[in-house]
């Protein structure tokens, strides 16, 4: 290989979840980059104008598009549009994601016992079948043209449990708190995914690979950050910028011959 072997310049990315906190920072990072970024998100509210929070100098290389993952036809119709704008995408970026906060009605964070199945159904169909069915939808496009990246977002959340601990705070008297279970399976769900796709489709020269976060400042509680910055051997949650490098090094030719991974990106919280 010769030249910048980060260069992704005139790649096509779709993102999924691209309106959220991630993946904000995802399409900043790789306009700047000089790739073409496709957001599909079920929140947007204009279809194919560029975001207002990006500098006027990206917008045209960016449309948003309202994309439902849990729904195979609606992708078919986002990557249809991707590819008569721009072309066949070069990469998916899978980080549309549901999760139950600390702050979820109660029911959302009761014991194991009673976890609504309704809320199991919900996390599952974004978090595991909405990747299915996008690596099928824009991953069947990209091993077509005999080239492609995708990577799954997953969480430190899907290698390990929970540490129950953090959330204390929470709890008082009869009122019992736990980070229910559904994102953790989800997110677990992906690992063999990603292998499973990345064997699949290897011979096709499409690369599939799995970023495992941990979690992101956002202003959250207190008592919640003192609990999960004293887990972290760091010291503190990941500012929501240090994860671009990781995701530019996937879709660039850098990463040419890793498939099938999992990159860890934690602050050390796994090692211990």
């Amino acid at each position: 290989m010769e030249g910048n072997l980060f260069d992704i310049a005139n790649r096509i990315v779709i993102i999924t979840g691209g309106l959220g906190q991630l993946g904000r920072q995802f399409t900043v990072s790789l306009l700047e980059c000089g790739a073409k970024v496709a957001i599909f998100d079920a929140a947007a509210d204009k279809e194919d104008a560029a975001p207002s929070w990006l500098a006027e100098a990206y917008k045209s290389e960016c449309c948003v598009l309202a994309v439902d993952v849990t729904r195979r036809d609606s992708i078919e119709v986002g990557v249809a549009r991707v590819k008569a704008r721009w072309g066949v995408p070069h990469a998916l970026i899978n980080a549309a994601a549901l999760d139950s906060p600390p702050d979820a009605p109660a029911g959302e964070n009761g014991p194991f016992e009673n976890y609504p199945e309704s809320s199991w159904d919900r996390v599952m169909d974004v978090n595991l079948k909405g990747v299915f069915l996008c690596c099928q939808v824009a991953g069947g496009e990209m091993a077509d043209a005999g080239r492609g990246s995708i990577i799954n977002i997953g969480s430190i959340y899907g290698l390990v449990s929970p540490d129950q601990r953090i959330y204390e705070y929470r709890r008082s008297g009869e009122t019992a708190f736990f980070k229910p279970v559904a994102y953790s399976a989800s997110k677990s769900g992906l690992i063999n995914l990603t292998r499973y796709l990345a064997t699949y489709w290897a011979e096709r020269s499409v690369r599939v690979n799995m970023l495992t976060l941990g979690g992101v400042f956002n202003n959250q509680n207190a008592e919640f950050l003192n609990g999960y910055c004293a887990r972290v051997p760091m010291g503190r949650m990941a500012r929501e910028d240090e994860y671009n490098g990781a995701v530019v090094f996937l879709i660039s030719d850098a990463s040419a011959y890793m498939t099938g991974s999992n990159l860890v990106i934690d602050g050390g919280w796994t090692a211990w």
